[in-house]
């Protein structure tokens, strides 16, 4: 059965804070060359590796069927190995660093570059102190006692518009599966986070994201489609109800498959755990 749990290593760090200090101790640290120089090595922990590296060239982007321009530091985007492998191999010059992306989105390239500068892409991941969960940023809280308080969509649009597909999809399904093509391990679990907290999805959305995650991730896959098999099966009755359903599950596609053998070994688990509880007789 898939499992929906989050390591407290897959979270998103907390940003750091550093302590008010009195003057008194603040004059003895300047003084101190060794205490200055620990300081200075914590700082540089503690802040992105991108804050060092503002030096590097810059690198223009043109993205999607607009051609739209973005620029970014080259060892910015060099986080990324696809982007490592483009700058090595082009031997692009200092003065014309230019990469073209025409079946890039530009709002979810957008999401990508704001990532590999600050850990993170609008809406941010936050963690709420008072009710120790974890939600998105400016998240609009559901006055409904049965929503159970779970963060909603807040300023942002769950969905967003796919030109290549000509369907709204759901925006961090897209996001995990620009993850996947450049390599970004990190985010693909941050965007899978992210979509965990959304909720409202109609059926239609679902099912269009879900074939979209098939048809942009490798079969080798076991976070997102693993994630939407668990969420039909976990609805199944809305599901079970939708003539959308139905007619995706009449067009079929390796989706459905395997859902079939999720389902199957669903089923599986509960004979199993229904046995173990039933005493054996003779």
């Amino acid at each position: 059965m898939f499992k929906r749990s989050f390591r407290s290593a897959d979270r998103v760090d907390k940003s750091a804070r550093l302590k008010k200090s009195t003057n008194t101790s603040s004059n003895n640290m300047v003084r101190d060359p060794q205490k200055l120089a620990k300081l200075q090595r914590s700082l540089e922990e503690i802040l992105p590796p991108v804050k060092k590296t503002l030096n590097s060239p810059i690198v223009t982007l043109t993205v999607g069927r607009e051609a739209r321009l973005f620029a970014a530091h080259e060892e910015v985007l060099c986080q990324s190995p696809f982007f490592e492998r483009v700058c090595r191999d082009q031997y692009l010059e200092a003065q014309s660093k230019r990469i073209s992306l025409p079946d890039e989105e530009p709002e979810i390239f957008s999401a990508v570059l704001e990532y590999l500068y600050k850990g993170d892409y609008y809406p941010r991941l936050m963690h709420n102190k008072h009710r120790n969960s974890w939600e998105l940023e400016d998240a609009v809280r559901s006055p409904d006692p049965s929503e159970n308080n779970r963060a909603g969509r807040g300023a942002v649009e769950a969905t967003m518009h796919v030109s290549s597909v000509g369907q709204y999809l759901l925006r961090d399904t897209v996001v995990y599966c620009a993850a996947e093509r450049y390599g970004l391990e990190e985010l693909k679990r941050l965007s899978l986070r992210k979509q965990g907290l959304q909720s409202g999805i109609d059926v239609g959305t679902i099912l269009r994201s879900a074939q979209y995650a098939y048809d942009n991730t490798p079969d080798t896959d076991s976070r997102l489609r693993a994630h939407y098999l668990a969420l039909i099966i976990r609805c199944r009755k809305t599901f079970k109800r939708s003539g959308t359903m139905q007619t995706e599950m009449e067009r079929g596609g390796k989706l459905f498959f395997d859902l079939f053998v999720a389902m199957c070994n669903h089923l599986d688990d509960v004979v199993e755990m229904s046995n173990a509880r039933t005493p054996k007789t003779i």
